[in-house]
């Protein structure tokens, strides 16, 4: 397999895709958000004042969004990384709809990550079908 950096840069994307490089600065700022929020649903259920089908969705969203990558990059698999980010918004949604009535700031704090993975979505589903 080529490098990761290699590999992506030889890939065919629509005129939309951002650069590289903010790829990593994103991900940073939206990571703090995923870890405070996410952290507080965690709280709750630790509290017990969630049940676990709420707090499920936020475990499920975080272990598609880690495969994300090794599956992107490591496996080098468009199509199964098109699956994976469609999980990962699926489980967005999911997980917005379920906390809204308990701590609607959750919901609110995420827009931007829901922003972001939608975004991905039409990104990766493009850069896939076009290097079919």
């Amino acid at each position: 397999m080529q490098s990761n950096y290699l590999w992506y840069e030889s890939l065919l994307k629509p005129s939309f895709a951002p650069p590289a490089w903010l790829f990593g600065p994103v991900w940073t700022v939206l990571y703090l958000i995923i870890f405070a929020s996410y952290g507080y649903v965690g709280y709750l259920w630790y509290q017990g004042k969630i049940g676990w089908l709420v707090a499920l969705p936020f475990i499920l969203n975080l272990v598609f969004n880690f495969a994300y990558t090794p599956v992107q990059f490591g496996l080098q698999n468009l199509w199964l990384a098109s699956i994976v980010i469609i999980l990962v918004l699926a489980t967005m949604v999911w997980s917005m709809v379920s906390i809204y009535p308990i701590a609607p700031w959750v919901v609110w704090v995420n827009i931007p990550y829901l922003l972001w993975v939608s975004f991905a979505t039409v990104l990766q589903l493009s850069i896939t079908v076009m290097n079919a």
